[in-house]
């Protein structure tokens, strides 16, 4: 019964451990995936009236508005939109991603059976 209990205690303890990893382990994945999405928000820059952002862009900057929301409320310079852009493409990618996000646009829906 006492080495039943040791071992209960010893998996207790790795449980614990794993759970304290996993954590770390997403948070470690979610600043590096924040880290990633700032280098390319709308309004650092990069685009200019000879070279605006198109439609591409425009899906991308919808994809990572709510990161530019977070960024731009401590930097004046970062906005969820772009000015530089091609105007109608930009803006249709652009709805398209808000819309859309990743994947929820779908054409076709499957109807639930009330059974």
């Amino acid at each position: 019964m006492i080495e039943h209990r040791q071992e209960a205690d010893f998996n207790k303890k790795k449980t614990k451990k794993s759970r304290n990893a996993r954590y770390v382990g997403l948070c470690a994945a979610l600043a590096l995936m924040v880290g990633l999405l700032s280098g390319c928000v709308p309004g650092d820059g990069s685009y200019t009236q000879a070279d605006p952002a198109g439609f591409f862009w425009g899906i991308w900057h919808g994809w990572i508005a709510p990161v530019s929301l977070i960024i731009g409320a401590f930097n004046g310079d970062i906005r969820v939109y772009e000015v530089n852009n091609t105007g109608w493409w930009y803006d249709l990618g652009f709805y398209l991603a808000i819309l859309g996000g990743f994947g929820g646009l779908s054409l076709s829906r499957k109807k639930r059976r009330d059974d």
